[in-house]
């Protein structure tokens, strides 16, 4: 099994599908040098997965089957999530990506999960954790006669020992919070990550439950109840908490929710227990010490070559049988199911509890991905009904599909330990080998890998600007669109620049109207629409859909509270929501004229470091102090040597512009280049340097002190940390499509 096989199709991936495959993926030397092509890694991770058939059929053709597997992923039709990608076949062998830990009421249950959290991350898995469990703030503690610091304290220890923890030396860690909407210390969670240097590791989700939002229809008073006795603590107005979660998510993107009940009455085994928290993008619901493996399907790659137009139908099935194979597609979820299910037999749990709970249940998660292809493809609009239909027909086939197939496993296999006394005990399904079959995760870096859209996102622009190593920018187009622009003739390098410079083409005239009405990307489209199109997967999916939910800048807090009782009107497991510009880490690839975003300066810290330095001036002898707080020079005070007067007024109103602009995150280099060169009629020289005014003296100190290392660590607002390209938001997430930079949070 040591040689590759031949393929059915040769692997074609972009060269920036390249790029994420040799810095993320592809395993290395010595020197961190790729030393595994793209498809000696495919085949790699096919015959690890492959070698778990030898289990149940010891005659199995174990080439063959790996064979299969090699060229269901090299022709980009379906990708396992990274872990399995990065460590199959691998000493680590963990090829998780979801798991879900349970943080009960004690130091000792505590900081066994924040050392089970540092193992998890270590091997490349996020992890999700309700901590509704913990006593509330002041509450108290009576093996110490002390008092709790309650659940949102301690939450601060998980993400510092995130932020310490690169996992497998290729991912951040990401972690989902999650708090009962009925927790005494449910407003102090819901308020957290207004403060943006708060919890940067976490996504945030409040767990509401169907008493909770009628509740709030019906504007009356909610029960907060403290965990550790069971009695109610005090009352609030349902609709004014409704109202700060609101507002938070509004000012920050956080929290989501997630609706418990849904995710409950949608659990397969009951008896084994009640589902508390999910995955840090929220789409995988998990009992504690559970996992899942997950998968995409890249529906892009099933639409036929040539099929008749739409308008020849009156059926969506009628016309959807015509643009797609689906008998190929049937034979993608069937392979994918019999992959996934091998992952579980293969894999090396971080925890003997994780493997013994997940082979319990032995949940997967087949999704998909390609979406916003498929229909730019089919030539729909994905704000439109046709495009709420086809994800109801799509996701359909791929649940019933995936439920035969699973039940085939069980059939030969066995079914999952835990099927006696779950949903599917009767005699209609009397095989499953799968106690969830279906889940829509966000797919970040393999959709980059795929050369598709992500997930069941719209596309994020039809051209953006692309950073490359050498710090050269590349226009990068949307394949499809230029396909169209050839065909269409209206191509030119010149509307390809404008096109990356505005990101959407929805009022570009010289675009043909057909076109601008197929090409729409996530900001054109209305929120109700992107939940619309949630709810449509929602409905055949048994686990969660992760979506990002986008709003624009000038989105009001009415227009977020709206969403989050339509997407529970409409059935979906949770909401994750974006307004643009919301976050400090949001990159804007095109120029948005109407407002430019306003800031505001960090508080000054009640502690500052610092030193005083003296430098000659023409005014005399000028003294000035800078001080640094954990994020870098934060204030600057200059004080002149003889006091008074109109110079002395005019230090003091510069220095504290200089503090004013350090906290509201201006990079120390600009305000130097703003001051420095000042003259003023006396320059002096004071160490071999010119100074030629108080400004400029100021300018220079403040230099020579960013360059011995002690500078500003606020980062340049927007751009990806690793290469500076543009960035997207994806369930909770935000991902580079130019280097497959990932963070959660």
């Amino acid at each position: 099994m040591d040689r590759i096989p031949p393929t059915v199709k040769p692997l074609e991936i972009s060269s920036n599908a390249l790029v994420v495959l040799k810095k993320r993926y592809l395993k290395k030397n010595e020197k961190g040098e790729p030393a595994e092509t793209p498809e000696e890694l495919f085949w790699r991770v096919a015959r690890a997965v492959a070698s778990a058939d030898e289990k149940f059929d010891p005659s199995a053709d174990l080439v063959e089957i790996a064979t299969r597997f090699y060229n269901l992923m090299v022709t980009l039709k379906f990708l396992p999530n990274s872990p399995t990608l990065m460590n199959a076949g691998r000493r680590l062998g963990q090829l998780s990506a979801c798991f879900v830990l349970p943080v009960e009421d004690s130091i000792e249950s505590i900081f066994e999960a924040v050392k089970n959290t540092a193992i998890i991350h270590k091997s490349g898995g996020g992890t999700g954790f309700s901590f509704s469990k913990i006593r509330p703030e002041n509450d108290q503690v009576l093996s110490t006669q002390g008092i709790s610091s309650g659940p949102v304290s301690f939450m601060a220890i998980f993400d510092v020992a995130t932020e310490t923890i690169k996992q497998g030396g290729t991912r951040r860690g990401a972690n989902m919070g999650i708090l009962r909407v009925d927790h005494p210390d449910i407003e102090k969670f819901v308020t957290c990550k207004r403060d943006p240097n708060k919890f940067n590791n976490f996504n945030l989700s409040v767990a509401v439950t169907d008493s909770f939002m009628e509740a709030v229809d019906r504007d009356i008073e909610w029960g907060l109840v403290n965990p550790r006795t069971g009695d109610q603590v005090r009352r609030v107005s349902a609709k004014a908490l409704f109202d700060t979660i609101v507002e938070s998510a509004w000012e920050s993107g956080e929290p989501g929710l997630i609706f418990l009940d849904a995710i409950n009455r949608a659990n397969p085994t009951p008896h084994v227990g009640e589902i508390e928290a999910t995955n840090p993008c929220g789409e995988q619901p998990l009992l504690p010490y559970e996992s899942c493996n997950l998968g995409s399907i890249n529906v892009s790659r099933v639409v036929r070559d040539r099929f008749p137009a739409l308008e020849e139908f009156s059926d969506v099935r009628e016309f959807l049988s015509k643009a797609i194979d689906f008998s190929e597609l049937k034979q993608i979820i069937w392979d994918a199911v019999h992959f996934l299910d091998n992952v579980i037999e293969i894999n090396r749990y971080p925890l003997p509890e994780i493997e013994a709970k997940t082979r319990g249940n032995r949940k997967i998660g087949l999704g998909i991905m390609g979406f916003a292809d498929m229909l730019i493809k089919l030539n729909v609009r994905y704000d439109s009904e046709m495009a709420e239909k086809i994800a109801r027909e799509i996701m359909s086939f791929v649940q019933e599909e995936s439920k035969a197939a699973s039940a085939s496993l069980g059939e030969k296999r066995g079914n999952f330990p835990n099927y006696h006394g779950s949903v599917y005990d009767n005699p209609e399904t009397p095989y499953m080998r799968n106690a969830t079959t279906t889940t829509i995760a966000p797919t970040g870096t393999i959709s980059i890998i795929a050369g598709c859209s992500s997930g069941i996102e719209p596309i994020f622009a039809v051209s953006f600007v692309r950073k490359v190593l050498d710090g050269q920018e590349l226009v990068e187009i949307n394949p499809l669109f230029e396909k169209a622009a050839k065909e269409m003739g209206f191509y030119s390098q010149e509307l390809f620049k404008k096109v990356s410079e505005k990101g959407s083409i929805k009022e570009m005239e010289e675009v043909p109207r057909s076109v601008r009405d197929v090409f729409v990307t996530a900001r054109d489209i209305s929120p109700g629409w992107h939940l619309r199109i949630q709810a449509a997967f929602q409905r055949y999916t048994d686990n969660a859909v992760s979506k990002t939910i986008n709003f624009p800048f000038k989105a009001s807090v009415e227009d977020v509270r709206k969403a989050y009782l339509l997407a529970y009107e409409l059935g979906c497991k949770g909401i994750t929501i974006y307004r643009d510009r919301s976050r400090a880490d949001q990159v804007l690839s095109t120029p948005v004229h109407p407002k430019y975003p306003q800031v505001e300066p960090r508080p000054r810290p009640d502690r500052t470091v610092g030193v005083t330095e003296r430098i000659s001036t023409g005014c005399g002898k000028l003294y000035v102090t800078i001080n640094s707080d954990e994020y870098g020079i934060c204030e600057v005070f200059a004080q002149m040597g003889k006091a008074g007067g109109c110079a002395y007024s005019q230090i003091e109103a510069t220095s504290r512009l200089i503090s004013l602009a350090l906290r509201s995150g201006v990079k120390v280099e600009y305000i130097v280049k703003q001051l420095m060169g000042i003259r003023c009629p006396s320059p002096v020289w004071h160490n071999g340097q010119l100074v030629v005014s108080c400004s400029d003296a100021i300018a220079k100190v403040i230099n020579n002190y960013a360059k011995t290392g002690i500078t500003s660590a606020l980062s340049e607002m927007g751009a990806c940390p690793e290469c500076g390209s543009a960035i997207e938001h994806e369930g909770g997430c935000i991902v580079c499509r130019s280097c497959g930079f990932t963070r959660c949070g």
